[in-house]
């Protein structure tokens, strides 16, 4: 097992796991989210060739519209 920090917090993920399985197992969307790979934006069409190992850090940000 890998551990990461998603946005902040310490999440435990299955070694070779992509940026896309992880937007799956928390359920969100790829398409409305914007990810920080250790500093780096990620273009969304890396999100499954990008794998995660051990400390590394994302930030995800989920976009919602409104008006």
């Amino acid at each position: 097992m890998a551990k990461i920090h998603l946005n902040g917090k310490k999440v435990t993920i299955k070694p070779k796991t992509t940026i896309y399985e992880l937007l799956k197992k928390i359920k969100l969307h790829s398409k409305k989210v914007a990810i920080e790979h250790n500093g780096i934006i990620i273009p969304k069409s890396n999100y499954k060739k990008k794998y995660l190992k051990n400390n590394d850090k994302l930030e995800v940000v989920h976009f919602i519209g409104g008006g």
